[in-house]
């Protein structure tokens, strides 16, 4: 781990890494997070008769757009041009709830670490949101980073995933 900030100026003060001398390099994130629920509202969604719609396809599209302005919602972020942004989500009966998990790639100086988790959250967001009146108590849970890849750091992957990682034929 580093021993300092790095959004922090020798004073103290907040600001924003200036990245100008950095090179370019393919980087890419990707985040999870689930919303645990009621296993009838799960269903609900599952099936496509909740109230609001398409749960899913909104709540992938939103964690999209999300992503997209990222710097616009996390203070001291880099404004990226994305060359890839990928939101899936999965019914799991198990939690009972919906898997998000999503990918962002760039070529660029800074990473993409916040636009994949932000996209995950804006996504759990716009599920509890969209299904809230068929059951107030769903939880969103484990938003976090699983890997990233590029930069000076190269790769980091974490050890245990709560989204499974597809299975090999």
């Amino acid at each position: 781990m580093a021993n300092r900030l790095t959004h922090l100026d020798p004073s103290g003060t907040a600001r924003m890494v200036d990245v100008s001398s950095k090179p370019e390099t393919e980087r890419s994130a990707t985040a999870e997070g689930a919303v645990a629920m009621h296993p009838d509202t799960l269903a609900m969604i599952l099936s496509g008769h909740a109230k609001k719609g398409d749960v899913i396809g909104v709540a992938r599209v939103a964690g999209i757009m999300a992503a997209k302005r990222t710097h616009e919602l996390i203070p001291l972020c880099h404004p990226l041009s994305l060359n890839r942004i990928d939101v899936d989500i999965d019914g799991d009966e198990a939690l009972p709830g919906l898997r998000v998990t999503a990918t962002a790639k760039v070529t660029g100086r800074t990473g993409i670490e916040m636009e994949a988790m932000t996209a995950v959250s804006v996504a759990c967001l716009t599920i509890y949101d969209m299904a809230k009146s068929a059951d107030r108590g769903m939880a969103i849970t484990g938003i976090r980073l699983v890997e990233k890849s590029g930069g000076r750091s190269g790769l980091w992957q974490i050890a245990d995933r709560i989204v499974p990682e597809e299975e090999s034929d």
